[in-house]
């Protein structure tokens, strides 16, 4: 019987619709839906018994995996789109994954064309498997800090690529421990004994015919990480050089060459287009944030509707779980931030786009905002996502805390994503540092543009108050975004009237980092919330469908209101009074999400086996699943435990010698 049948039945808009709002587009929808279920129909992608398998049994079981779907790939001559497609919904970190997500990219972006057309066409047909080597032991946000060297060998036309410390040791890198024949390597070139500065060399690292280590490179695996399965699939690497050569040719000279003399010399293509690569996997980490939120907010929602406890009547059912008001305040604010981030990521796949152009025409205009608000939104939508995948744990009570409720290994999955490609912390201090600029710049008459374009309405900002008088008035767009915009401008004018007191901008920054963090974070949340509302003026098909969004926008807003009130009170956008007629029509919102909560999370098309969750399955039927795999642990193998005749026999019949003290 399916346990969520009545629940659906509530829905007030046609899922169908929404699930094409959510894909972005009926082409999108299609194609994710076509991959997903072609994923989740063959045996051979099955994972329900990933957490329960050891270390190497699990490696093995990946390189089978990503074997199988290159195989597949090949055989459906599936298109790039609909091949990554088919690896997202694998869903198993695995060595392909630094393969196409960042090895190919950054040939792709600094790469010379001559160097395209030699690597690319070898990664394309996998004959060649890369990793990206940048962090190392002892850095990684601070790239410019990196230890690797890459010495230009006037005599022989090589470059001399060497570990000079035990900290230079590359370190975390994706499929470097087992797998990788190659990598791009970070290192710092050294020409004529001048340091030029951190440069990408693509370096063999295993023979291709028997895959040993090359001369000179010692390479292997970090360890066990965090979790069940989780990341302990992939093969995170460590790599030392010792002093291997490679030819002048294989450092990455799109913007900087080194001659056969040993001359740097820069080339026509801008040096920003370096920064197009960061743009682009950032915008791809904000996405993969929805999704991964979806799934957690998908899996507790169903539960919280299946799951029943107190309340009951003269002996009649007990009061379902997601009925209750502090449930409610937990859950749907995660449900309406999966949606939100599913659109600013939306809009900043339109930026990367917008940015590649405008640089690709020497107009790097847009550079600094988009390297902002790529850094920001990252960091943002890591962190909540993180965040927000534990509490959804949490949410499912007891049983959220098993494997087979799929959130253990989700949060183990997704936590990397707050310190991969940049730490979030040190992101929104990069955030700051551009809008202190901004500040500094308001009054030369430059004027702020893109997502920074409110600050051209500072003295406004800095002194209007919100004029709502009723909670219904905080559903109007523009109560919500003025609110949100004074808040921003007041906390980032704030913070450069303090830095203004010191004589050393730096030692300031340094003290008010905390601060500056602050700031950061809400002018990235107004970003977001702008970003909702300009979805919700766009065309949306569907009856129902837009309501439901709008509902799920005003929650968004008001709850970070709700959360960070201290920030808006103590900056004087708005009195106390409204932010409690704020949180009554936050109340209010909850009741209107709450008869279409299953159909919200049924719009994320997840299949059962994309969420692998006995708490989340799409028939609700929870509790016979649950019995079921608990038998299926390798411990129930036998009756009698291994060791009983050892140990807790012994100790029954207190047969163990008395130990002397």
């Amino acid at each position: 019987m399916d346990q969520l049948s009545e629940e659906r039945r509530k829905a007030q808009f046609d899922v169908d619709d929404m699930k094409i709002v959510w894909a972005g587009s009926r082409h999108n929808f299609e194609v994710s839906d076509r991959m997903a279920k072609l994923v989740a129909s063959d045996p051979a992608f099955r994972k329900d018994t990933r957490t329960m398998l050891a270390r190497k049994e699990l490696f093995k079981n990946t390189l089978r995996k990503a074997a199988y779907a290159w195989k597949r790939i090949v055989e459906l001559r599936l298109s790039e789109e609909e091949a990554s497609k088919l690896r997202f919904y694998v869903d198993e970190p695995a060595f392909t994954d630094l393969h196409w997500g960042m090895f190919v990219p950054a040939i792709k972006g600094q790469g010379t064309e001559e160097q395209q057309q030699k690597w690319l066409p070898l990664a394309y047909k996998m004959k060649i498997i890369g990793c990206y080597a940048q962090t190392e032991l002892g850095h990684g946000s601070n790239v410019q800090g990196l230890e690797t060297t890459a010495t230009f060998d006037h005599q022989t036309d090589e470059f001399v690529i060497h570990s000079p410390t035990l900290t230079s040791s590359k370190w975390w890198p994706g499929g470097l421990g087992k797998a990788s024949t190659h990598a791009v390597v970070y290192a710092r070139l050294i020409t004529d004994d001048q340091d030029q500065g951190i440069h990408g060399f693509i370096v063999q690292l295993r023979n291709l015919e028997d895959h040993l280590p090359l001369p000179g490179i010692t390479v292997g695996d970090i360890g066990m990480k965090f979790g069940n399965g989780a990341y302990n699939t992939m093969d995170n690497g460590v790599l030392r050089f010792d002093h291997v050569r490679i030819p002048r040719s294989h450092m990455l000279m799109r913007v900087l060459q080194v001659t056969r003399e040993g001359k740097c010399t820069q080339s026509d293509v801008p040096r920003q287009l370096v920064y197009g690569t960061m743009v682009y996997v950032r915008q791809a980490i904000v996405a993969d944030a929805s999704c991964a939120l979806s799934r957690a907010v998908c899996i507790a929602t169903r539960y919280s509707a299946v799951r029943r406890q107190f309340g009951s009547q003269n002996g009649g059912p007990e009061t379902q779980v997601i009925d209750y008001k502090t449930q409610q305040n937990r859950l749907f604010p995660l449900l309406a931030s999966a949606y939100a981030f599913r659109f600013v990521g939306e809009w900043l796949n339109w930026l990367y786009t917008d940015v590649t152009q405008r640089l690709q025409a020497n107009d790097f205009s847009t550079l600094p905002e988009a390297h902002a608000c790529t850094a920001g939104l990252k960091s943002l939508t890591t962190t909540a996502t993180a965040d927000g995948i534990e509490e959804c744990r949490k949410l499912c009570g007891g049983h959220g805390y098993l494997c087979s409720s799929g959130l253990p290994e989700l949060f183990a999955v997704y936590v990397p994503a707050c310190t991969y490609e940049g730490d979030n912390t040190v992101l929104l201090l990069q955030v700051a540092r551009f809008l202190i600029k901004t500040v500094s710049q308001l009054g030369s008459g430059k004027k702020p543009v893109g997502t920074i374009s409110y600050m051209g309405r500072v003295e406004h900002l800095m002194q209007c108050r919100s004029d709502t008088q009723r909670a219904e008035d905080w559903l109007k767009p523009s109560a919500i975004v003025e609110a949100f915009e004074a808040r921003a401008t007041r906390m980032s004018v704030a913070c450069a009237q303090k830095l203004s007191k010191f004589s050393n901008p730096e030692e300031g920054f340094a003290e008010l980092s905390a601060d500056l963090v602050e700031a950061a974070v809400a002018h990235c949340q107004l970003i977001v919330v702008s970003k909702f509302i300009e979805k919700l003026l766009q065309e949306i098909p569907g009856k129902g469908v837009k309501q439901q969004l709008e509902a799920l926008c005003n929650i968004y807003a008001l709850f970070l209101l709700h959360k960070y009130q201290g920030d808006f009170l103590a900056t004087g956008c708005i009195t106390p009074k409204q932010a409690s007629l704020a949180n009554d029509q936050l109340r209010s919102l909850y009741s209107q999400v709450r008869p279409n909560a299953i159909a919200l999370v049924d719009a994320f098309n997840h299949t059962d086996h994309f969420l692998g969750s006995i708490l989340g399955c799409y028939d609700g039927n929870v509790y016979p699943k649950l019995y079921e795999a608990a038998w299926k642990d390798p411990l129930n193998d036998s009756v009698v435990p291994d060791g009983y005749h050892e140990y807790i026999r012994p100790l029954l019949k207190q047969e163990l010698r008395t130990a002397r003290l």
